[in-house]
């Protein structure tokens, strides 16, 4: 069971990678709703958006991932796995979001932010990182603390309709 809700995981931190591909597909200003503030505001300033276009893509994106993310995990885990008490559900989308949280901060943060070229928005190099260590720590804090409550509020809710 540990091997299946593992690539369950990993299907779901594919799933990440490929909105953030679709999301810079035209270039990472696409994405910059998930920059800091100063780099949005240069990109405004830079005329290669707007402050309207950066709200209703960060909307787009919470409205569709968030969502998406809690669907799939509980597919998974209850339809697919068949969970059927708090504990199997707790564990099984913990393992799954933070299998997930694992990718986004090594491959997406890490790696593909921090060390290709793929998010970099000309004009604002001088703004980077555009991850610093701190947001790492919190990035790793929050994702781990986050996924941990997401799993049990969505197992409690689970456990209470079974």
């Amino acid at each position: 069971m540990i091997v299946k809700v593992l690539v369950e995981g990993l299907i779901l931190g594919i799933l990440l990678i490929g909105i953030c591909a679709i999301g810079i597909r035209n270039g990472a200003v696409g994405m910059v709703h998930l920059y800091h503030q100063n780099v949005q505001d240069r990109c405004v300033e830079l005329g290669l958006t707007t402050h309207e276009k950066i709200s209703r893509n960060s909307k787009r994106f919470k409205a569709v991932c968030l969502p998406g993310y809690i669907l799939y995990v509980l597919v998974c885990v209850y339809a697919i796995n068949g969970a059927r008490d708090f504990l199997s559900g707790f564990w099984q989308m913990f393992v799954i979001l933070s299998v997930m949280n694992v990718m986004d901060r090594f491959l997406v943060d890490g790696w593909w932010v921090g060390h290709t070229k793929a998010w970099t928005i000309p004009g604002t190099e001088d703004l980077k990182p555009y991850i610093t260590r701190q947001d790492k720590i919190k990035k790793w804090i929050m994702g781990t603390v986050g996924m941990a409550v997401v799993s049990a509020v969505l197992a409690g809710i689970a456990a209470l309709i079974m």
